[in-house]
């Protein structure tokens, strides 16, 4: 935990601890020549710099001068595989060619191939791979990373991955906050093929279990021929009875229901959303579950992008996130998100700053703990290099961001 002032800065931040729905998600909050205080890890003032109040002399905080460029809340990363063993690059050559996700997966490669080799993997490797990313992440902005487990899809390595997530997070130097999902539903293992009942009944009876505790949410992969309404509800239900928030991987290859059943059992939230429909579009924005977009995988598989305007338009909130992974999107360029959310999606830059905090913050149930500029929310700030939050997405896939702040401290600061 550091303290922290940040002198002579444009504030530019979304405001409220609960997701910003529907077209309120273009209303930032803009303080010119700003001051930012940071006290043991927490903002204390966020305002105007003639407004500050004084510290005790006794008390020794870091100064930045930001020379009037932007201040915006630490990125919130809400949805990626960031533990796995080894690379598929081969199988995005064959999509190159015009093979299918699906068909891929059919032949042996796409998730499974990653589980043969998160299975053979160690604990201090998957934890050596996943901080190179950290690294990365931080450099980019990315104050808090949603990790899922799933590359196991048995319960030694599914718990591996988990220890792993955990370890990593404890890390006393670590620069990012990571908030774990248990994924055991990711796929069908090969061992269980054709037999997926039996499968959920181990998820739900031997995995479930042993992983509470370790993880704070149960996603599922519910897609057609993988696990489909009856076996993701069944196994959600389970979840949720042992103490799990709910996600959902949910129509993303084609349209089954996944957003309605989101809606259905008050999820905090269904990611993907390629191909959702109208009604599911509603249930979603009635029952308040955050829709995280993932514009990275879309253009990955050369998928039509989710409907974000339909989100927005109906009074939905909508996340965004990376959706790094090693199959359908080896990537987790916030730069390149921001682009896509605006250029393909049609989302204002100030509804994707909103989508990437705040509302991000939501969909891991801590918009009352970060997400926005605000006193009493950990002290996760990104400075641009500009005194223009316009250029973020006009700067096309380029990394803006100059100083990284995480909890009070400089944790990456870029040229």
């Amino acid at each position: 935990m550091g303290n922290l002032k940040i002198k002579n800065v444009t504030i530019v931040t979304p405001v409220g601890r609960e997701a910003v729905k529907g077209d309120r998600m273009g209303e930032l909050s803009v303080i010119p020549k700003g001051y930012i205080i940071i006290t043991e890890g927490k903002i204390s003032y966020a305002g105007s710099m003639e407004d500050a109040p004084a510290t005790r002399p006794d008390e020794h905080y870091e100064e930045i001068d930001a020379q009037g460029n932007v201040a915006l809340p630490g990125f919130v990363d809400s949805h990626t595989h960031l533990i796995f063993g080894g690379f598929r690059p081969d199988e995005f050559q064959w999509r190159l060619k015009g093979d299918s996700y699906m068909s891929i997966m059919e032949r042996g490669g796409g998730i499974q191939s990653t589980v043969n080799a998160t299975r053979e993997t160690s604990v201090e490797e998957l934890k050596k791979k996943a901080q190179w990313f950290i690294d990365r992440m931080s450099e980019m902005g990315v104050t808090t990373v949603e990790a899922k487990s799933g590359y196991g899809l048995d319960s030694d390595t599914e718990i591996k991955m988990l220890d792993a997530i955990s370890e990593l997070a404890n890390e006393p130097d670590q620069k990012v906050e990571l908030i774990a999902t248990f994924l055991g539903a990711h796929a069908v293992p090969k061992e269980y093929a054709g037999r997926t009942g039996e499968y959920v009944d181990l998820i739900i009876n031997e995995m479930l279990p042993k992983a509470k505790g370790k993880a704070k949410f149960c996603d599922v992969f519910c897609e057609k021929n993988v696990f489909e309404l009856a076996d993701s509800k069944r196994l959600l239900q389970a979840a949720e009875a042992m103490g799990y928030s709910l996600k959902l991987h949910a129509d993303e290859i084609v349209t089954l229901g996944g957003g309605e059943l989101s809606a259905e059992l008050g999820a905090i939230s269904a990611d993907h959303l390629l191909h959702i429909s109208d009604k599911g579009i509603s249930m979603m924005a009635d029952k308040g579950v955050v829709a995280t977009l993932l514009p990275l995988t879309a253009f990955a598989l050369k998928e039509p992008y989710a409907p974000a305007r339909k989100f927005i338009d109906v009074g939905a909130a909508v996340a965004l996130a990376t959706d790094l992974n090693p199959g359908s999107c080896f990537s987790g360029s916030i730069p390149l998100t921001i682009a896509l959310a605006c250029i393909y999606m049609n989302m204002s830059i100030e509804e994707t700053i909103t989508a990437l905090t705040l509302n991000g913050a939501a969909a891991l149930d801590m918009a009352h703990e970060i997400g926005s500029l605000e006193p009493g929310k950990r002290g996760d700030v990104v400075i641009l290099g500009c005194d223009n939050y316009h250029i973020l997405p006009y700067y096309v896939g380029m990394n803006c961001v100059k100083t990284t702040v995480y909890a009070g401290k400089i944790v990456s600061q870029n040229p």
